[in-house]
């Protein structure tokens, strides 16, 4: 199930729909059905998905509250062994529903502060946490950063490189959350030059909830950043986990490397703002390195200055 429906102006939701549509399709082992809630201000009152009938929820979702009437089975379908995927926008949704926050481990935004758990990082290749009070949630400028695999056993992680670059998208700092049963497959480096903690950011989470598995992919701003092959890759791969536990997905000869980003231009043109360049900042218009151009199914690399 994919479910869409809400979320602020800053992530229209029906762009995102077609971009994870379209690469839960390519991947050729899933049958998605759109699900399409009403807005969280909206009457629920007839709205009552059978969550029974999936293996796995992908929440594009994001809106401060739901009703009970939707919670409920939402969290009983997760605990009891079904799986969520949560994307960039839809991770730092509910914040005062505690067992989202459970689910998903680590979060920002949406009024998030030290009351709803530490901060979250890695240090040393280790998670660690830190009370300092505060708020939850901030990012800089859209540039290409460095993910790095901090557990290369894990089924979504095996078989990648250590490292590779992540082309330009918002790279989430200061999350906070419960941490419960949280495990960060990746982080990347959240530089002080581009209004960063000088932190290493978790990336990519999992959580074990219940007997559920939740996999929450903090990057993917828009159709853009989701074009990286690196993003692609790790949604697909951690889709088929939180259905199944496994991964039988192959590695793609696409996949970026330390020196360069890697994308797909079929992907990227889904977003109605690519013809503004691939790596438009967020401040100021500008354009990014490692940007590309070109419609169409074929892939695309270039080289980061300075890497």
């Amino acid at each position: 199930m994919l479910l869409d429906g809400d979320s602020a102006s800053a992530h229209p939701w029906p762009p995102i729909t077609a971009v994870l549509k379209e690469e839960l399709d390519e991947a050729g082992i899933f049958q998605t059905d759109i699900v399409t809630a009403p807005k969280a201000d909206g009457d629920f009152s007839n709205f009552k998905p059978d969550f029974s009938k999936y293996q796995v929820i992908v929440l594009n979702y994001d809106a401060q509250d739901w009703p009970e009437s939707l919670k409920t089975p939402f969290e009983a379908f997760v605990k009891n062994g079904g799986g969520l995927v949560t994307v960039h926008a839809a991770e730092t949704a509910f914040p005062n529903w505690k067992e989202f926050n459970e689910m998903i481990g680590a979060s920002g935004f949406r009024g998030r502060t030290d009351k709803d758990g530490p901060l979250w990082f890695v240090k040393d290749g280790k998670l660690v946490s830190d009370n300092t009070p505060g708020p939850a949630g901030a990012h800089g400028n859209r540039i290409p950063y460095l993910v790095t695999v901090q557990d290369p056993n894990h089924p979504i992680t095996k078989g990648l490189p250590k490292t590779w670059m992540h082309q330009g998208d918002e790279l989430y700092n200061k999350l906070r959350g419960p941490g419960t049963n949280m495990t960060v497959l990746a982080s990347a480096y959240s530089d002080p030059a581009n209004r960063g903690t000088g932190r290493d950011e978790p990336q990519l989470i999992v959580v074990n909830y219940g007997t559920g598995r939740v996999f929450n992919t903090v990057a993917g701003h828009d159709a853009n950043a989701m074009s990286s092959v690196d993003w692609l890759v790790t949604f697909q791969r951690g889709t088929e986990w939180a259905a199944t536990g496994k991964v039988t997905q192959k590695v793609p000869a696409d996949f970026p490397t330390a020196q360069s980003v890697s994308y797909r231009p079929n992907i990227a043109a889904l977003d109605p703002s690519y013809k503004n360049g691939l790596n438009a900042l967020t401040s100021g218009g500008g354009r990014g390195a490692g940007g590309g151009s070109g419609r169409g199914g074929g892939g695309g690399r270039a080289a980061v200055p300075g890497q």
